[in-house]
């Protein structure tokens, strides 16, 4: 009787000890609040742009929320070409020359005078 109600107890707390071992080896991603940055979204050759209005400076793109190849059809649906500025507002966290994008809006398409 003392055999049949330990091993299920010793199969519990073995369970937990992996679990736990297996929570604390996993990579600790750190959560930073996303910063919004005004600029242009270039698209051109498969590769995203973004030009930051107050710096100048230029950074690829990446939506890890995102399908890459519907934010083409996207961008090319807006814009109807390649490599033409479109105003946005991207909230995400720059990585190096990296501007990670976890949200973003289109503010105005660029376009000549019609």
């Amino acid at each position: 009787m003392v055999d049949f109600i330990n091993k299920p107890l010793i199969l519990i707390a073995l369970v937990l000890c992996i679990t736990a071992c297996g929570d604390s080896t996993k990579k600790q991603v750190k959560m930073e609040d996303p910063n919004e940055y005004v600029g242009w979204w270039v698209y051109g050759e498969e590769q995203h742009i973004f030009k930051d209005e107050t710096t100048l400076e230029e950074w690829d793109l990446n939506f890890p929320n995102e399908n890459m190849q519907e934010l083409a059809v996207l961008y090319l649906a807006v814009c109807e070409m390649e490599y033409f500025p479109m105003e946005c507002m991207m909230q995400g966290n720059l990585q190096n020359d990296t501007l990670i994008v976890t949200d973003f809006e289109i503010l105005y398409i660029q376009g000549c005078g019609e």
